[in-house]
């Protein structure tokens, strides 16, 4: 099977799952382009069964906007003609399912058509999408796929409120390659903290949703009662909020480590005690999945698809969207009980595992295959 993928190029959770997946199945032998702006960030580009095509936008001063989505159709429509693609797959409905539709009408004019898929991610049904200027278009791409899917339950149920959908939406969820975390020397961890402090760590974009001032509040509580350290990995506009809370908090100075992107996150994230997502929005929560891969318990918010991965008192703790006191507490109660903390850091690899790409990539094939045998049928 020749299967196109279209992605964002950058870390965040839907290029990163669009990214694993389409290696993983070139790893078992599929022919798989990936069609994106730039090189996904994690994209093994050795693998023979892997190909890279990169949309062009050429610049003309007419534009005040230039036309990507021209440029993707348009290389979309190239690809599928030149490899004789059996199946596309895109990763958000704007811009990628909405520039599949117009390529499909142009291969249609040559005999070429091909099924597609969309995947729903959040951003497309949750802040995009409920824009005026993109609400019609999105729920159109939507309508216009072959087939439907969504990273988790509560994704699906928003997508059905928010959007008249005509077909069924599946839910797959989004995986972990489990065998992607190893254990690591304990001595390692000194580089962090101290051995009588644990390690609290956030893993995010630093954008507004992902209530980073809240992540820092918790920490300074948490740190009243606990010798503790804090760890930051990632970069975004909420940078300066870490900023200010340093300045006005000195004596954490030296208790905060900003760490920026970085390649090894699966070794800090081995490290560390307690992962914190007070998100106000995830669709999914793969940065709580891949904390738990890594042994490393979660206290979060309730939002979106948290529930579904971070389980009450098993795997973590969850507290309603903006209840600091609430995921304050909880954390110094796990941070305190090293029992308790043992249990969890168990629990959290054995919910990871449920989620493993082992498990979840049979998933995907079936409904490749379907997809096409209905998309054959109907011809």
């Amino acid at each position: 099977m020749k299967i196109g993928i279209l992605c964002y190029p950058t870390y965040g959770g839907s290029g990163i799952v669009a990214t694993e997946l389409g290696m993983s199945l070139a790893n078992k032998g599929y022919e798989v382009h990936f069609i994106s702006s730039a090189m996904p960030a994690r994209l093994d580009i050795a693998n023979p069964n892997i190909f890279f095509h990169k949309v062009n936008v050429q610049t003309y001063p007419l534009f005040q906007y230039q036309p990507y989505d021209i440029a993707l159709s348009s290389m979309i429509y190239r690809v599928v003609n030149l490899y004789k693609l059996d199946i596309l797959h895109a990763h958000y409905a704007i811009p990628y399912a909405y520039a599949a539709f117009t390529a499909k009408q142009m291969l249609k004019e040559v005999n070429a058509d091909v099924p597609l898929v969309t995947t729903l991610h959040g951003t497309d049904i949750t802040l995009v999408g409920q824009h005026p200027s993109y609400k019609h278009a999105v729920e159109f791409s939507i309508n216009q796929s072959d087939t439907i899917t969504s990273v988790s339950e509560s994704l699906k149920v928003d997508t059905l409120q928010k959007f008249h959908i005509k077909k069924e939406i599946q839910v797959i969820t989004n995986f972990i390659d489990n065998s992607e975390f190893s254990n690591h020397e304990v001595c390692a961890r000194k580089q962090l903290a101290n051995p009588d402090e644990k390690i609290l760590i956030h893993v995010s974009n630093l954008r507004p949703v992902k209530r980073v001032s809240e992540v820092l509040e918790i920490f300074k509580n948490v740190h009243k009662k606990v010798k503790s350290k804090l760890v930051i990995i990632g970069e975004g506009p909420d940078m300066e909020v870490i900023n200010e809370f340093l300045e006005e908090n000195p004596e954490l100075m030296d208790k905060v480590r900003l760490m920026g992107k970085v390649n090894d996150l699966y070794k800090i994230l081995e490290l560390s005690d307690v992962f914190l997502l007070p998100s106000e929005q995830e669709s999914f929560g793969l940065a709580a999945l891949e904390a738990m891969a890594a042994s490393t318990p979660v206290i979060s918010s309730n939002a979106g698809g948290i529930p579904e991965v971070n389980i009450q008192g098993v795997t973590g703790f969850l507290a309603e969207v903006g209840n600091v006191e609430a995921m304050s507490n909880y954390t110094i109660k796990l941070l305190s009980d090293e029992k308790l903390l043992a249990q969890m850091k168990i629990n959290a690899k054995e919910q990871a595992i449920k989620f493993d790409l082992k498990n979840i990539l049979p998933i995907y094939e079936e409904m490749y295959e379907e997809t096409l045998k209905k998309f054959h049928a109907m011809a």
